[in-house]
């Protein structure tokens, strides 16, 4: 600005003076700076100094972001897990820069309302398109917020019915580890029949909800329609959640979607609230926890169960799907309830609290999906197939295959004895029973009992455990097992019989 100024002011005076001297002089400057001055054709420019911000190798990610709709927060959290070390003001100012328009919706002044610990929970639920299993599916958020710690908890679900909304409750109230005293709720039919703020009636709950209500031991509190104020704790999150947990995602399964939502919330809660100045987890703990009533022991059911028999090959038939249940429950009754659209739960009897086995619904009709875990039971823990039975004895015994070629001028079935010997596991490890297979074919003692001869004499030694050589046992170890024929003559009185009795 300081040359700017001077230029314009040389170049004023020296058309008066015509001399750069006494130009000099009346502005009280030196001649060579009014030499420069004057050479200049054009005025000077003002250039402000750079100085190098911390976002600068980073603004190309960000316009990238913002393109893809990414807010401010969401930005400044992904610009953090890859190194970036600022605040977020300098993130604020060069997205204001990129925004072409900037705009904001005014809200109506209202005093907020804040409850005691354990007062309330507010309840809701969100629509979003999500990437479930390489398909975009539409999945509802159902969240609740304990009002005084700001304590979140949420849940995705495939369905938005009565029963879905009944079972979002509980499971919500169950994961904040209480019940509060009332919940805040929206209008909806599975919730609400009647709630006309022209008229001075009462609201009108849902029958259904009431009796859930009672069963929980909260009271329900409907919002004012057209009112989502009164419920702003638990409508805010939604958009924090899109932002920050739905959008980039992809999800493996429903059950993949939950459980990184709950994890996403809990990580959530140990942030500091903007409006408390606490943490929601500590502030729970610490305040709140204790406040809340406990959770009843059973759930509270807008349907009984489905009742079915179970195969003879553990298997439970579901809208035209077979599903393997543990062979404990072989042709018994069990009973089924699909809860979210998604989740089935199988119950060893109807009235049971906890399910026996959770999976998820498979997609189409007439599959059939076997746990191998349910078969451990009965499984064979050793093949029955021959070829099988040759390629785990060659593959876990370095003696398996000098085995198996001595075995056949031997036997009509080797690969018999070899599921013999396999079969002993559970008894010897392989580098025992491998030892023992190489010592098996060098005294020719193949045959399973012979083998199992040679491990009990191993055993009935009581020694430790030492790598034997192959080839013949030492003669010191035959000793006392060989003896002449005069041992026994003279045992038993020679060929008269009249030895000991």
């Amino acid at each position: 600005m300081k040359d700017l100024e001077d230029w314009a002011a040389v170049q004023r005076v020296y058309k008066q003076t015509g001399s750069k001297r006494a130009t000099a002089e009346m502005l009280g400057i030196a001649r060579n700076t009014v030499k420069r001055l004057l050479e200049m054709t054009d005025e000077p420019v003002y250039c402000r100094s750079y100085y190098p911000s911390k976002i600068d190798q980073y603004k190309d990610l960000i316009i990238e972001w913002r393109c893809e709709g990414l807010i401010g927060t969401r930005i400044f959290r992904e610009l953090k897990k890859i190194g970036y070390t600022g605040s977020i003001g300098p993130v604020y100012r060069f997205l204001r820069r990129i925004d072409e328009d900037v705009g904001g919706i005014s809200s109506k002044a209202t005093e907020r309302v804040e409850t005691p610990e354990g007062d309330q929970a507010q309840f809701d639920w969100s629509e979003y398109l999500v990437p479930v299993g390489g398909v975009y599916t539409t999945v509802y958020c159902f969240s609740m917020i304990l009002a005084a710690s700001r304590k979140k908890a949420i849940c995705f679900s495939l369905r938005e019915d009565a029963a879905a909304i009944y079972e979002a409750i509980q499971e919500l109230f169950e994961d904040l580890g209480g019940v509060t005293l009332e919940l805040l709720i929206d209008n909806p039919k599975a919730l609400v029949i009647e709630n006309d703020p022209k008229t001075e009636e009462e609201i009108k709950y849902n029958p259904y909800a009431m009796l859930l209500a009672k069963h929980m031991g909260f009271e329900l509190n409907a919002c004012p329609y057209y009112w989502p104020r009164k419920k702003g704790k638990v409508e805010r999150p939604f958009n924090y959640i899109e932002e920050q947990f739905i959008k980039g995602n992809a999800f493996a399964s429903m059950e993949d979607l939950n459980r990184r939502a709950k994890e996403f919330v809990d990580e959530w809660c140990n942030e500091t609230h903007t409006t408390t100045k606490r943490i929601p987890n500590l502030h729970y703990l610490q305040d709140e926890k204790h406040m809340l009533q406990p959770l009843p022991k059973t759930r509270y059911r807008l349907k009984k169960p489905v009742k079915r028999t179970i195969s003879a090959d553990s298997m439970i038939s579901i809208n035209a799907n077979k599903y393997s249940v543990p062979v404990d429950y072989a042709t018994k009754k069990m009973w089924y309830r699909i809860v979210y659209g998604f989740r089935i739960e199988i119950y060893a009897n109807e009235n049971d609290a906890k399910p026996v086995l959770t999976i998820e619904e498979a997609a189409g009709k007439g599959g059939a999906y076997m746990n191998a875990e349910h078969y451990e039971a009965i499984a064979k823990k050793v093949s029955t197939s021959i070829p099988q039975i040759k390629r785990d004895f060659t593959a876990r015994f370095s003696n398996g295959k000098r085995y198996l070629d001595a075995a056949k001028h031997r036997f009509d079935q080797p690969a018999h004895y070899a599921r013999k010997i396999m079969e002993l596991q559970d008894l010897y490890d392989d580098k025992t029973l491998d030892r023992f297979i190489g010592r098996a074919v060098d005294q020719d003692m193949m045959d399973i009992k012979s083998f199992k001869a040679m491990l009990k004499e191993h055993n009935s030694r009581d020694r430790p455990d030492e790598p034997d050589k192959a080839g013949p046992a030492p003669v010191e170890e035959l000793d006392g097992l060989v003896r002449d024929l005069s041992y026994y003559e003279e045992l038993y009185g020679g060929a008269n019989g009249s030895g000991p009795a």
